[in-house]
C-alpha cells in the first residue's frame, strides 16, 4: 500500500530541510536512488513520521491475512510470504511478513481460494500453500 497523501504532507511539513527529507526517504526505503515521498509505502512513511516525532497513521490489519500461530499450515503460509519477498520493516523485530499484502492477494482474483486465512479448511490451505510454492519456484527459476 502506497503512502497516503496526508502522510506525505506531514513529512514535507515536519522535515526541517529538503535534504533531510530525502535522507529519511533513502533510509526508510533502503535505496539511495529514491528521494521522493512518492517512493514510500505506507509503513515506510510511518517510520519517517515516528522519527520526526509525529503520530504514525493507522490502518486496520487486512482481515484476510489474520492467522493462527498455533496452526502449522498458517505458519507455513507466513513462511512462504517471507520467501516471496512480501515483508516489511518492523521497529522491534527487523523484517516481518507483510500480512496486509498477503491478505490483499488472498482477496484478489489471483488467489486460488478467495477466503480469509482463518476460515479456510485444511484442503483449501493446502491449495494456497501449493500456489505460493509455485510462485516461489517461478520467481527463482
Amino acid at each position: 500500500m502506497n503512502a497516503t497523501k496526508s502522510q506525505k504532507q506531514l513529512i514535507h511539513i515536519n522535515a526541517p530541510t529538503r535534504d533531510l527529507k530525502e535522507e529519511f526517504v533513502q533510509w526508510a526505503t533502503d535505496d539511495n536512488s529514491k528521494t521522493s515521498c512518492s517512493d514510500l509505502n505506507f509503513d515506510q512513511a510511518n517510520l519517517i513520521l515516528e522519527k520526526l516525532g509525529q503520530k504514525p497513521h493507522s490502518k486496520k490489519a487486512h482481515a484476510y491475512g489474520i492467522f493462527n500461530k498455533r496452526n502449522v499450515q498458517h505458519m507455513k503460509v507466513v513462511s512462504l510470504t517471507r520467501q516471496l519477498g512480501w515483508d516489511k520493516r518492523h521497529p522491534t523485530y527487523g523484517r516481518v511478513a507483510d500480512m496486509d499484502r498477503l491478505g490483499a492477494w488472498l482477496e484478489s482474483d489471483k488467489s486460488p481460494v478467495r477466503k480469509p486465512l482463518k476460515s479456510m479448511s485444511s484442503t483449501e490451505l493446502t491449495t494456497i500453500i501449493n500456489g505460493m510454492t509455485g510462485m516461489i519456484s517461478k520467481r527463482y527459476k
